[in-house]
């Protein structure tokens, strides 16, 4: 596997691994899929800082990871919300470690000195990740969104990158 930067040329294999993560109702409060012009906006017109990274095997992008604005207040600056979206078939196979320590390393390298990140308390795949790799739970939104009709809650969890 190999983990490079997203090109405009991995939109259509981003979207559609973001459209599974709608439809697992897994990953995101989002309900309804997305276009690849949405997913050209939301990732690849912005800050060059803010990366997106993807992982391929055999020429196929299998997971994609993304360092999201997380306040635009500058006092935020050095902190980075964190998205990652697996294809359906490699969850719970090891690539979501292999993004997560690449976006870390690149986070360090465009002087981020934390991450946060949100996930659903249900989602136990993506804990116990997160654990794994260090992160904690702060706490939890009770009823932050709406899916299908039912109040969602939403963790947050965070990691210090590098301390002063």
């Amino acid at each position: 596997m190999e983990i490079r930067y997203a090109t405009e040329q991995d939109i259509q294999e981003v979207t559609a691994i973001y459209n599974e993560g709608i439809e697992d109702r897994i990953a995101t409060l989002e309900t309804d899929t997305k276009t690849d012009i949405y997913i050209k906006e939301k990732l690849f017109k912005r800050e060059e800082r803010y990366s997106v990274i993807v992982i391929v095997e055999n020429a196929q992008v299998v997971g994609w990871a993304s360092i999201n604005p997380y306040n635009q207040r500058s006092a935020y600056r050095g902190v980075g919300e964190v998205s990652i979206y697996i294809k359906r078939e490699y969850r719970g196979k090891g690539v979501g470690q292999k993004l997560l320590t690449s976006l870390e390393r690149i986070g360090v390298q465009n002087e981020f000195y934390k991450f946060v990140l949100f996930t659903f308390p249900f989602n136990n795949l993506g804990q116990g990740l997160y654990h794994k790799m260090g992160y904690r739970e702060v706490g939890v939104f009770e009823k932050q969104g709406v899916m299908d009709g039912k109040h969602i809650d939403v963790m947050i969890m965070e990691k210090l990158l590098m301390t002063e």
